[in-house]
C-alpha cells in the first residue's frame, strides 16, 4: 500500500496558537511507518500551473509571493510561514502522485499531507486550506478520462470551497457530511449544485452509527444508477470523538468500515484518499492508520 507524503509538507507553520501544527503529520508518519506493507513514496512537488485548473493565477502567485516574502495571512484564519508555499506544493504533489498511482495501475493510495484543502475557493484561501487538492485531483482525473469522479468528503467541516470548486460539474458528484450548524456554516442540504451535490448536515453527539449510517445513504443516492471512475476521499479526522474543533463521535474503526464498503460496491474502482482535518494529533494518526489499512 503506497502512502504519498513529503517531509516539505512538515514546514509549513501557521504559529505557535494554529490548529494546523506539523505534530499532526509527524504522529501520522510515525504511525505509518511502524505499520506493516506500507510504503512511503516522495514524489515531486506541483507546481502553480498544476493547480490552475481550479484556481486564480493572480491568488496563486500572491500566496506565492506572500511565503516567499516571510509569510502572513493569506486569509481571515490561514496563515503562512516563508517555508509555507514549499509545504502546499508539496502536498498538491503528493495528491497528484498518489491519483497517478490509482489510475495507472487500478490500485488505492493515500495521501499523507497539510495544510489541509478543501476550504480553498476559486481565489480564496479559508479555514487553514491555500490549494483545494481534492478539487484539483477531480479535474485532473476527468482530464484523464476518469471522467465520473465520486469525492466522499467526511470531514467534520463541510467542504465548501470543493462543492463550489465542482457545483456545475454533472460528472462530478459530491457527498459532504458535516457538523451543522458550525463552520463555514454551508453545506445545507438543499445546496444540490446541478443535481451533484449530497450534503448531509448532522448535529453533535449522535451515536456514531447515526454518523456512519448517514454517510452510507448519501453515498448510495449519489452512486444509484452511476458509478464512479475514481473515488476521491477528503480524508478529515476531526470528526473523531475528542477532536477540539468538532463534536461528532466516530472511532478508527467508523472510517475503516466505510472503506470496506465502499470497496465492495465499487470493486473494480480506484480509491485515492488525501488527508484534511483532525487536531488531536495522536486520534487523527489512528483514524488515517485505520483507513490506509482498510485501503491495503
Amino acid at each position: 500500500m503506497r502512502v504519498y507524503t513529503s517531509s516539505g509538507c512538515l514546514e509549513h507553520d501557521p504559529g505557535p496558537d494554529h490548529p494546523d501544527q506539523p505534530r499532526r503529520l509527524s504522529a501520522v508518519l510515525d504511525a505509518l511507518r511502524s505499520a506493516p506493507n506500507i510504503t512511503l513514496i516522495k514524489p515531486n512537488p506541483a507546481s502553480i500551473d498544476d493547480a490552475l485548473c481550479c484556481h486564480d493565477s493572480a491568488y496563486l502567485h500572491r500566496a506565492a509571493a506572500l511565503s516567499r516574502s516571510g509569510g502572513g495571512e493569506l486569509g481571515a484564519d490561514t496563515t503562512l510561514s516563508r517555508n509555507s508555499w514549499p509545504a502546499v506544493l508539496a502536498a498538491t504533489g503528493a495528491v497528484l502522485g498518489a491519483l497517478d498511482h490509482a489510475i495507472t495501475t487500478g490500485e488505492h493510495a493515500f495521501a499523507a499531507i497539510r495544510p489541509p484543502g478543501h476550504h480553498a475557493l476559486h481565489d480564496r484561501a479559508m479555514g487553514f486550506c491555500v490549494i483545494n487538492q481534492v478539487a484539483v485531483a477531480a479535474a485532473v482525473a476527468r482530464q484523464r478520462g476518469r471522467e465520473r469522479v465520486l469525492i466522499v468528503d467526511w470531514d467534520v467541516h463541510h467542504g465548501n470551497g470543493t462543492q463550489a470548486l465542482v457545483e456545475n460539474e454533472p460528472t462530478t458528484h459530491f457527498v459532504s457530511m458535516h457538523q451543522w450548524p458550525w463552520y463555514p456554516g454551508t453545506g445545507a442540504a438543499n445546496e444540490r449544485g446541478v443535481g451533484n451535490c449530497f450534503n448531509l448536515p448532522m448535529a453533535p453527539n449522535l451515536p456514531a452509527s447515526a454518523y456512519v449510517e448517514t454517510l452510507w445513504r448519501g453515498i448510495e443516492l449519489a452512486t444509484t444508477h452511476w458509478a464512479p471512475d475514481v473515488i476521491l476521499l477528503s480524508a478529515g479526522y476531526d470528526a473523531m470523538l475528542g477532536d477540539p474543533l468538532g463534536g461528532f463521535t466516530l472511532e478508527p474503526e467508523h472510517y475503516a468500515l466505510w472503506v470496506q464498503r465502499m470497496r465492495e460496491r465499487f470493486a473494480d474502482t480506484p480509491i485515492v484518499g488525501l488527508m484534511e482535518g483532525g487536531y488531536a494529533p495522536a486520534r487523527l494518526a489512528a483514524g488515517v492508520l485505520a483507513t490506509v489499512q482498510a485501503l491495503r
